[in-house]
């Protein structure tokens, strides 16, 4: 499975993001400068990451973003799944396992698809954004 820029980009953000105090919002221009990231990508990765309920915004002078759940809450799975959208590493299967495939067949390739998706998806739900501080 390769995973794009969103998601690389997008942990290190969220990690940096969590560094900070709960109650504290930080700046994206901040995040950008720390991790060397141009604010623009940012900006197109957190409104993802908003949209997923996982960052808030706020405005104002002491405005910026900061996460809404404690870093031992979240999962990556749920972060790259909000910046990546499908999170299946096979053309011919869906996030379930639900094999697609054009010709119709039973190769037997579906299976040992199917156990390495569901792999990869269990190990990033296990692991919590806390664990990568």
């Amino acid at each position: 499975m390769i995973f794009s820029t969103k998601s690389t980009y997008g942990l290190r953000a969220m990690i940096n993001l969590a560094k900070h105090k709960s109650e504290d919002s930080v700046p994206l221009s901040a995040i950008a400068k720390d991790e060397k990231i141009s604010l623009k990508y940012l900006e197109r990765l957190f409104a993802s990451l908003k949209k997923a309920g996982l960052v808030k915004s706020l405005k104002g002078a002491g405005g910026g973003y900061r996460l809404t759940a404690k870093p031992n809450k979240i999962k990556i799975y749920d972060i790259i799944k909000a910046l990546e959208g499908r999170l299946s590493p096979f053309h011919c299967l869906d996030e379930q396992g639900k094999v697609y495939c054009s010709k119709k067949c039973n190769c037997g390739v579906t299976a040992v698809l199917t156990k390495v998706q569901q792999s990869i998806n269990k190990t990033l739900a296990e692991i919590k954004l806390s664990q990568l501080l």
